[in-house]
């Protein structure tokens, strides 16, 4: 049973409240191959190509390089890929191994699901050996979006999961040493045959969240100048695309705005796509979305739950305080941290600042503090005077 918790407490509560699954079994270890030629890699592939999904982790090192200016930086090299099916698990040696291409085959097929947890670093580092997966899931960001971040790391879910301790006192080895000791190949396939077994328990467990993170090449059907907001670190501003939409033809009022967004809501199901989709809302200042944002209170994942009070906080969703003081009760603190912060917000704004109608009175900025800890960089909110200046410009711009 879930535990209550009062917004006085808020900032004192770390952990996750609600329910948690039965303490499953991790399966028997399978078979351990160490790859580092290019037969033994041929072989790998035949047998991985069977499977329908593959648990793939990576070890690399920081090399140091110099730059076009003779300074020197530091970049990841791929040491390891570890690759874990039902039974097996092959170690590739990515430092003697000087091709990888024949990975490809399973890595860029669509019909094999990729397992990684935290997958960024690790696609960097395939990528940079031009290895490029298609079809996958980052179990990460599931066991984010179900626990909250403070609870997503491999090792604290499978402590949850399976009650399994997980030992990463090798974490920051040497990986070019040559032969790599036993105990560092063991350690290097573990993470891999854990993050297939963490797989299925979520499969079990949780499995309409976790096929809201899987990840394909197919893009979401959106207009054309929301997508690249739907990706992170768009290349420009929401006030500079939607200027350039305009000059373009593309976008003929703000109406249009509002009704691209709104219709982009109900196409994107991707958690961390539809988080960056409200955080776009809110920096327009779409108010007339405010109706559609209010279901999204009650979402499957936290990462949705908390985007939206994100977004009705930055909105001045005065109608949304209840609904939205229900959340200081939800079991991740992530959500509990940003309806505090979200109320701290309203209440601000509701002394003598606001519209009968809910919509701020003047089009100043609203501050939308953030609390300690949370939310995820990609969340964090602009500044005051920024975000007053690029606004002033987009309202001249869609009033021309």
């Amino acid at each position: 049973m879930s535990k209550s918790v009062s917004s006085d407490d808020l900032d004192n509560v770390l952990d996750y409240l609600g329910p948690t699954p039965p303490i499953g079994h991790l399966p028997a270890r399978g078979e351990r191959f160490w790859v580092d030629r290019p037969e033994q890699l041929a072989h790998a592939v035949i047998l991985l190509a069977q499977a329908h999904m593959i648990a793939v982790d990576a070890e690399f090192i920081q090399t140091r390089v110099r730059s076009q200016n003779d300074a020197h930086t530091t970049v990841p090299r791929l040491a390891l890929l570890q690759l874990a099916i039902d039974g097996h698990c092959f170690v590739v040696d990515a430092l003697r191994l000087a091709d990888l291409s024949p990975l490809q085959r399973v890595l860029g097929n669509p019909a094999i699901a990729i397992l990684l947890h935290g997958a960024g670093a690790d696609l960097h580092v395939m990528a940079e050996r031009e290895l490029y997966v298609v079809h996958y899931y980052d179990l990460e960001a599931t066991c984010r979006s179900i626990f909250g971040q403070r609870e997503s790391s491999l090792a604290a879910m499978l402590q949850r999961a399976f009650a399994f301790h997980l030992d990463k006192s090798l974490q920051r080895t040497d990986w070019t040493r040559r032969p790599l000791p036993q105990a560092m190949i063991a350690y290097a396939a573990r993470d891999a045959e854990v993050t297939l077994a963490l797989y299925y328990w979520l499969d079990q467990y949780y499995q309409p969240i976790l096929r809201l993170h899987e990840n394909t090449t197919q893009p979401d059907t959106v207009a054309t100048w929301i997508e690249p907001f739907l990706h992170g670190n768009p290349p420009i501003s929401p006030e500079m695309a939607v200027a350039e939409a305009k000059a373009q033809g593309i976008i003929r009022n703000k109406a249009q705005v509002g009704a691209e967004c709104r219709a982009a809501l109900k196409v994107v199901k991707h958690p961390l796509r539809r988080s960056r989709l409200l955080r776009l809302i809110a920096d327009l200042s779409l108010h007339q979305l405010v109706p559609d944002i209010l279901p999204l209170l009650q979402a499957a994942t936290s990462d949705e739950r908390a985007s939206s009070v994100r977004a009705l906080g930055r909105l001045n969703a005065q109608s949304a305080r209840d609904a939205i003081s229900v959340l200081l009760q939800d079991p991740v603190a992530d959500v509990r941290r940003a309806a505090q912060a979200a109320l701290r917000t309203l209440s601000t704004k509701e002394s003598g600042h606001t519209h009968p109608s809910g919509h701020p009175r003047q089009s100043h900025a609203p501050t939308g503090k953030t609390v300690k800890n949370t939310p995820a960089p990609q969340e964090e909110e602009p500044t005051l005077e920024t975000e007053s200046a690029w606004k002033s410009r987009l309202r001249s711009i869609m009033d021309a």
